[in-house]
């Protein structure tokens, strides 16, 4: 019984720990960046902050586009 209780009591944290850097990392807007250019195309939103070219945050998902 005192495994269990250990054994939960070390998973719980990581779990949540996992949720919280999932749901953290799917809120990050994609960056299109042209391939050729190295500059930015558009920026898809996934929350309802607004971002877009001229103003995308210091963290972001970059995408490669052509």
């Amino acid at each position: 019984m005192k495994d269990a209780l250990f054994t939960l009591g070390m998973a719980a944290p990581l779990v949540g720990l996992l949720g919280f850097v999932v749901l953290d990392a799917t809120a990050m807007p994609d960056v299109h960046v042209s391939y050729s250019t190295g500059e930015c195309v558009k920026v898809v939103n996934y929350t309802d902050e607004q971002f877009d070219c001229s103003n995308y945050p210091s963290k972001f998902n970059h995408v490669w586009v052509q």
